[in-house]
């Protein structure tokens, strides 16, 4: 149609007052005009700086989803321009190629654009002729200044021959025109070409999100002034989104508790759900809501995921597109996605207000799809959401997972969400889990029945058919397991049964368990084992305590140091495991397996029960060492699997009472008022004992000989006896019964214990000597005397070395017996032998208890100087020169990873050999070191390592 005016044309050629479209309706000026900025608006420099790089480029995209602030954005750029915009809403680009053109062309031409009469306008609503795009490109181009176009909601215009019109125009019109596209969806336009040749300036949602520092200011607009830590939380909820941010300041605006507003509010209940609604949900066609309010139930989705849960098979496409669209869906990548958090939450309201009921079946169709297909965390997750217990414990146990409520930095969380398991389901998986849950609290009690009733119905189902369903990890209306599932069940059930052993002092039951476990092992995919290597390191961590128990040290050591050197992933750690230590040990830096997250905490355990070995066979400045390795590792794990004050503690308390250092032990023992380690020791034998002897030895010490017997004598209800446990009850009995002056009571109790303990035979001859009869001491001292015929250590330790407490116990009775014979001089040998033995680790109790006759030898001036400073107060020696004064404690104790350097040093190696033995920078050792000089009180090389072998570390 000809389009003919009807007013009386303005500068630009156009007629304001009349028909202007190719419809013959005049053109809505409110088309053409800059959005008025809020009161409220920030300007955000940032984004100004990155759009005022359009000038360089023929064209701009600001793409970003509904609210994203993209239309204000370019408004306040566009106002701040020396330069003319031409500014067009596109709403009418649905009218037709004509009708888009049309306005474009008033819009150059209220920008002050004077295009000639030959360029015309469109006749048509629908076409426009390509001689008017031609005639409009050369006229374009023929500027000296370009002209700035900016179409806003350019989403508007899905006709692909407009897009390709545009895009003609764009580029013939050289450097005359410079466009900016504001959009929701990815425009139609050959971006790749222009991103290839560097001609395009890009602003994404990404950046068009608020930073923490715009949302400060944002809210500071409306009145509200927040922490960072409530901003971080704000943001995190809405993305940095720009409508959500702004209309929840708005909201906030009229509560009386704004803060507290802003973290709490339901979306679904604001403003923010209405726009959202409006602006995008019920833009999307049926089939896109019905997907939208389905996935609402999921963090994460992927296509086949979503149809799962709509039934259908076009989750892809739809998908796609919303992500095209910015519809607040999310790419994650690997063809997952995620719905924007407030988006998410809005659509779950109106889940449950359109489908009432519905929410329950999608978390089980979603549980049942990720089972086969996904992320056991998030199966067990949709599987507690639909209430389906049996389900979720079935994929735990099926997953060979189980150990993973024990141990690992996923323990608390699943603990967390089977609490909500009632007594229904009952079937085997339920019960495996309720029985693994009670057995990491130490409650025996509720955890064995469960356990029993597991190991029945799993040994039920295996003699079962094969065609009759056992109701093994699913309902009995369900599927039948898998044979891998049914294997993973049964090695999980001999794990449990290994730890209930344990718990219950039964090292012959862990044995027999530990060695089906080991059968079961061979049924379970490789794969699975090597994903969950927890499994391995608990079987080896609670069979070494059982063995521990047992007093077979020489195994459990090979169980422990499986875990901590090799960490259970490779053959050669489980046979470290079955076989005996060599003989002669080389000593060779052992392979340290790389620290897992989920056998952190395993390790820690190990650490502290191998410390406990050491202070056994009297290194005790060697279990201090692993002692406060355990703790320094226990600060980056979760608690400890068993509650109660742990072995490495304890390990710690004895060797401070060796040391004695009363008051340091006294605290350990009785652990902070209100640290979690405090509690008393959980239902473990191994735990208790060593607390009721550490008590016991301490009592002693403090001079409370009735104490002392009391603490000795507490039970520790276990299925079989530990002789060490034993034996050191009985040896703090005697040191009792010695004090009290009951010599023949002491005998009586260290000669009639099964076995023959090391510390216990000396005890038993200082008894004899403090009984008059230094026959049968002497007697009970050549049992002790490595090398010796009788030698007891040659027969139950080969290959191991007699421990300084050991030593030093037994260099005193021998003379205290040397000086009853009256050779004085092997007396002075021997005690001058003690000192420098007990020198090192600062073991000052054996001297205590020594005797009376100890006490004028020290003072002696041969014996003197090896006792002063550390054993005796400091004086000055005979020569004038200052004795040597105990060395200073640590002010913290050094991390795992200083040790590792200090221990380097010691080696003479360089910072740049440290670095390389360790794969660590040379900063980090820079770092490491300075904080290890700052623990020692030292600032050289030399005095770090001087320092640490006076404190015993290395």
């Amino acid at each position: 149609m000809v389009v003919t005016t009807m007013g009386v044309p303005d500068e630009t050629g156009a007629d304001p007052l009349g028909p202007a479209d190719p419809c013959g309706d005049p053109f809505l000026r409110t088309r053409f005009a800059i959005p008025t900025l809020p009161v409220t608006y920030l300007r955000r420099d940032r984004l100004l700086g990155h759009l005022d790089l359009a000038p360089r480029t023929p064209l701009t995209v600001v793409g970003g989803a509904a609210g994203a602030g993209k239309t204000l954005l370019v408004a306040d750029w566009a106002a701040t321009r020396r330069t003319p915009v031409a500014w067009l809403t596109a709403q009418m680009a649905d009218k037709g190629r004509g009708t888009f053109w049309a306005y474009l062309l008033q819009a150059l031409r209220l920008a002050g654009v004077t295009l000639s009469a030959e360029v015309g306008l469109p006749a048509e609503a629908g076409r426009v002729d390509d001689a008017l795009l031609t005639r409009l490109a050369a006229e374009l181009s023929a500027r000296e200044a370009p002209v700035t176009a900016v179409i806003d909601e350019y989403d508007r215009v899905t006709d692909p021959e407009i897009a390709d019109q545009l895009e003609f125009v764009l580029r013939h019109a050289d450097t005359g025109v410079r466009l900016v596209l504001v959009t929701r969806t990815e425009p139609l336009l050959p971006l790749h070409r222009y991103r290839a040749a560097g001609a395009v300036t890009e602003i994404r949602n990404d950046e068009l999100a608020f930073t923490p520092e715009e949302a400060g200011d944002l809210l500071a607009l409306h009145g509200i002034r927040l922490p960072p830590d409530e901003i971080g939380a704000l943001l995190a909820r809405t993305r940095g989104w720009a409508a959500g941010l702004r209309l929840s300041a708005l909201a906030a605006q009229g509560e009386c508790d704004p803060r507290s507003y802003l973290k709490e509010f339901e979306a679904d209940r604001t403003t923010i759900g209405d726009y959202l609604i409006a602006e995008v949900l019920r833009r999307q066609r049926t089939e896109t809501q019905d997907l939208l309010l389905r996935i609402s139930v999921l963090d994460r989705f992927c296509p086949a995921l979503a149809d799962a849960l709509t039934g259908r098979a076009d989750a892809e496409l739809i998908l796609t597109a919303l992500h095209r669209e910015n519809a607040f869906v999310e790419d994650l990548g690997h063809s997952w996605f995620r719905l924007h958090p407030l988006f998410r939450e809005i659509l779950r309201a109106h889940l449950r207000a359109r489908h009432p009921g519905l929410e329950t079946e999608l978390h089980r169709r979603a549980a049942a799809w990720l089972r086969r297909h996904g992320p056991l965390v998030e199966t067990l997750e949709h599987a507690a959401a639909a209430g389906d217990w049996a389900a979720a414990a079935g994929a735990l146990v099926g997953d060979l997972a189980l150990g993973e409520l024990l141990t690992g930095p996923r323990a608390e969380p699943l603990a967390a969400l089977f609490a909500a398991m009632g007594p229904e389901p009952r079937t085997p998986a339920t019960d495996l889990v309720r029985a693994a849950r009670a057995l990491s609290l130490g409650d025996l009690d509720r955890g064995l029945p469960h356990l029993e009733r597991a190991t029945r119905e799993l040994e039920d189902a295996t003699n079962r058919p094969a065609q009759e369903p056992n109701g093994l990890t699913r309902a009995p209306h369900q599927e039948q397991p898998d044979p891998a599932e049914t294997a993973s069940a049964r090695l999980g059930c001999a794990l449990l049964h290994v730890l209930a052993a344990r718990l219950t002092g039964s090292p012959a039951r862990a044995e027999a368990a530990a060695h089906r476990a080991e059968e079961l092992k061979q049924e379970v995919p490789g794969p699975l084992l090597d994903r969950h290597p927890e499994l391995t390191a608990l079987l080896r961590a609670h069979l070494g305590a059982a063995r521990l128990w047992a007093g077979r040290f020489t195994q459990a050591r090979a169980a422990l140091t499986a875990v901590t050197d090799h960490g259970c992933t490779t053959p050669a750690a489980a046979a470290q495991v079955r076989a005996p230590e060599p003989a002669s040990p080389v000593k060779t830096r052992r392979p340290v397996a790389p620290e897992r997250p989920s056998t952190a905490q395993v390790r820690e355990e190990c650490l502290a029960h191998l410390a406990l070995l050491d202070h056994l066979d009297g290194h005790s400045g060697r279990a201090e060492r692993k002692a406060l390795a355990a703790l320094a590792a226990a600060d980056h794990t979760d608690p400890a699997v068993l509650p109660g004050i742990g072995p490495a503690t304890l390990v710690l308390a004895a060797v401070a009472t060796d040391r004695d250092e009363l008051d340091r032990a006294e605290a350990l023992v009785d652990g902070p008022p209100d640290a979690a380690d405090a509690r008393p020791p959980a239902r473990d034998p191994v735990a208790q004992a060593l607390h009721a002897l550490v008590t016991a030895r301490l009592l002693l010490a403090r001079g409370d000989t009735e104490g002392a017997l009391e603490a000795a004598d507490r039970t520790v209800v276990a299925d079989e006896p530990s002789p060490w446990a034993e034996a050191h009850a009985a040896l703090v009995a005697a040191g009792a019964h010695l004090a009290d002056g009951r010599p023949e009571l002491a005998v009586k109790l260290l000669t009639e214990l099964p076995g023959e303990d090391p510390l216990c035979l000396v005890g038993a001859a200082q008894a004899e000597l403090a009984a008059g009869r230094p026959g049968h001491a002497l007697g009970l001292l050549d049992r002790i005397r490595p090398g010796h015929a009788l030698g007891l250590l040659d027969r139950i330790r080969p290959g191991h070395t007699t421990g300084p407490l050991i030593a030093v116990r037994s260099a005193l009775v021998e003379a205290e017996l040397a000086g009853v014979e009256g050779d004085r001089e092997a007396r002075r040998r021997l005690v001058a032998q003690a000192l420098r033995e007990a020198r090192r680790d600062r073991l000052r109790r054996p001297f205590k208890e020594a005797g009376p006759w100890l006490r004028p030898l020290l003072a002696t001036p041969a014996l003197r100087p090896l006792a002063e400073g550390w054993l005796l107060p400091g004086a000055a020696s005979p020569d004038g020169t200052p004795a040597v004064s105990e060395p200073p404690p640590m002010i913290e104790e050094l991390s795992g990873r200083e040790r590792d350097v200090l221990v380097r040093l010691a080696e003479m190696m360089s910072t740049e050999e440290i670095a390389a033995d360790l794969f660590v920078s040379v900063n980090t050792v820079k770092t490491h070191l300075k904080s290890a000089y700052r623990k020692l009180g030292v600032n050289r090389r030399h005095d770090a390592v001087h320092r640490a072998r006076e404190l015993g570390l290395l």
